[in-house]
């Protein structure tokens, strides 16, 4: 699996996009044979499983030119690291608990040349400041993660969505959903991405 996949579904990306993209293979290689980022099996599945997944919320929304993103729990970088090169004038911060993983945010991104990433190693709790959308990576249930995040937004909307929460998560979340009391959007990935792999994920939508 190659970025060919990525190039596939985001024809428009500029020669520093994909000269972006093409290095994320090397580097995650380079990381991931010192720190476990994903299973040893998976790194061959980076651009499907990680990259292109975190994608998924490129064809959600266009994040605008100095909108705040907050990446919760980014472990290696995902999705903030694919959001931050395909939305290189907007600002993201990733935060992760465990030093180890923002190491290699903070190294990937330096070897992409990325000035608009900023990474903490830090609980999301910790964070002060106001953002437009938090994202994350199925990190826990929607009513433990929702508590991390509450009062983080910035009153303002700019984007065509609310400010909001950005979650990629699969399976079958209604009960989740009614757990959390939370008004929630499903969009499933399907929508927007042919293989299997995506068949019951969604980017699940939760206005502040």
């Amino acid at each position: 699996m190659t970025s060919d996949i990525i190039k596939q579904y985001f024809p428009d990306l500029s020669q520093t996009q994909k000269d972006q993209f093409d290095a994320l293979d090397e580097l995650y290689r380079f990381w991931n044979a010192r720190i476990n980022l994903v299973s040893r099996k998976d790194i061959d599945m980076l651009y499907l499983h990680h990259i292109l997944h975190s994608l998924a919320i490129a064809k959600v929304i266009s994040f605008l030119p100095g909108e705040k993103v907050l990446d919760v729990g980014t472990g290696g970088g995902f999705p903030g690291i694919p959001l931050a090169i395909m939305f290189p004038d907007t600002d993201f911060h990733l935060v992760d608990s465990i030093g180890k993983k923002i190491k290699v945010v903070q190294e990937v991104s330096l070897a992409l040349g990325l000035k608009n990433v900023r990474a903490t190693h830090a609980r999301a709790e910790q964070i002060d400041g106001k953002f437009n959308f938090i994202v994350s990576r199925a990190v826990t249930r929607l009513s433990d993660f929702y508590p991390w995040i509450k009062g983080k937004f910035e009153k303002k909307s700019l984007n065509k969505l609310q400010n909001g929460i950005l979650y990629l998560k699969g399976g079958d979340l209604q009960q989740e959903i009614e757990e959390s009391g939370l008004k929630v959007e499903l969009i499933p990935l399907p929508n927007y991405f042919k293989e299997e792999y995506f068949d019951t994920k969604y980017v699940v939508y939760i206005p502040q």
